[in-house]
């Protein structure tokens, strides 16, 4: 009995196939979502729920280790932030899961007053105001970019006799 199809168009088909099979679990893999994780890792520590109000600061450091953040106008507030995000191939990053726990130290006993978690959902996006917030400076053209330098450099350079402040050898 003959086959249907010669056997050289069965390996050409064969072939075709595992090329096209190739190249599609490729472009399925490159346009897989990039999950990044930036701040505070806890393994095993939990913020929230291992800090109670009145541990010290020591405790509080042993547990969870040094914070991420303290409070530029109160020192005795510390902040432990944690962030995920997630980028597709060819789009912006977003931010899928923020958590920030606020630890408040009393400052005559050194020990924790008040423990609190903040979500992504309790975060505020902030726009600055363009009139309010002048850049300094001027705005350069793109020839002026480019041109910028030109006439800036130092022709003689006799000056320099030691360049890095290397040591001389005597």
């Amino acid at each position: 009995m003959r086959p249907l199809l010669p056997r050289k168009w069965l390996s050409v088909q064969t072939s075709l196939a595992l090329v096209a099979a190739t190249a599609l679990s490729l472009t399925g893999t490159a346009c897989a979502p990039t999950m990044t994780h930036h701040g505070y890792l806890s393994h095993d520590a939990k913020p929230s729920v291992d800090i109670k109000v009145g541990d010290t600061q020591a405790t509080v450091l042993d547990k969870l280790g040094a914070p991420s953040q303290t409070s530029i106008y109160n020192p005795s507030e510390w902040y432990y932030i944690d962030q995920t995000s997630m980028k597709m191939t060819y789009k912006q990053s977003r931010v899928t899961a923020r958590s920030v726990t606020v630890v408040n130290f009393d400052n005559a006993t050194q020990t924790v007053a008040a423990v609190k978690t903040l979500a992504l959902s309790d975060g505020r996006t902030l726009t600055p105001n363009p009139n309010k917030t002048p850049t300094r400076g001027r705005s350069l053209t793109a020839l002026e970019q480019i041109l910028g330098t030109v006439g800036h450099q130092r022709i003689d350079s006799s000056q320099d006799s030691n360049p890095g402040n290397r040591r001389r050898q005597e």
